[in-house]
């Protein structure tokens, strides 16, 4: 089962590559083309980090509860 940071982590090289790509064959500079594409891949991990950021799946047993 693919997760969100999966995709995400697809999503990178593919960003990388495909936007670059895109952006060359649409006429741009290699040196504007490949900042642009990076950009939109560190938006990706951005979003990954800070606005999903990961969190523990099991509770902490050194925790103590307030109860």
């Amino acid at each position: 089962m693919t997760g969100y940071y999966d995709i995400v982590l697809g999503l990178i090289p593919l960003a990388l590559l495909g936007i670059s790509g895109t952006l060359v064959l649409a006429g741009l500079n290699v040196t504007t083309a490949v900042p642009l594409a990076a950009s939109v891949a560190v938006a990706l991990v951005g979003h990954a980090l800070f606005v999903r950021s990961p969190t523990d799946a099991t509770p902490n047993p050194r925790r103590v509860n307030a109860d």
